[in-house]
């Protein structure tokens, strides 16, 4: 019987070119952007049951997903909470002009 293939569902706060990229470098992988599937805009409790119906694990920024009284570790199938900054090229731009540093190690 073949593995079951992972399937991740891209929450609407992570660029789409993510999903495409994640889809490039892993062919075997089903993975869904909200925006894909016609979600945008939808509630964080709307994008949790319909990833808990379809088996995903969710990548998102949101911060609402870590918390456990909500989204309890071993309740759901996963979820992937990105904590990376700068989130997009004008948040680095911001960063550069305020922190020269930054600026120096790019």
């Amino acid at each position: 019987m073949p593995e079951a293939s992972l399937r991740f569902l891209i929450d609407q706060n992570v660029p789409f070119a993510v999903s495409e990229w994640l889809k490039e470098k892993h062919p075997d992988w089903i993975i869904q952007h909200v925006k894909d599937l016609g979600f945008e805009g939808k509630s964080d409790a709307f994008i949790y049951k319909w990833a808990q119906e379809n088996r995903a694990i969710v990548i998102t920024y949101d911060e609402d997903f870590a918390d456990a009284r909500m989204y309890p570790l071993g309740a759901h199938h996963g979820v992937i909470r990105l904590r990376v900054w700068p989130t997009t090229y004008d948040n680095r731009e911001h960063q550069r002009s305020h922190c020269p540093a930054v600026d120096a190690s790019t």
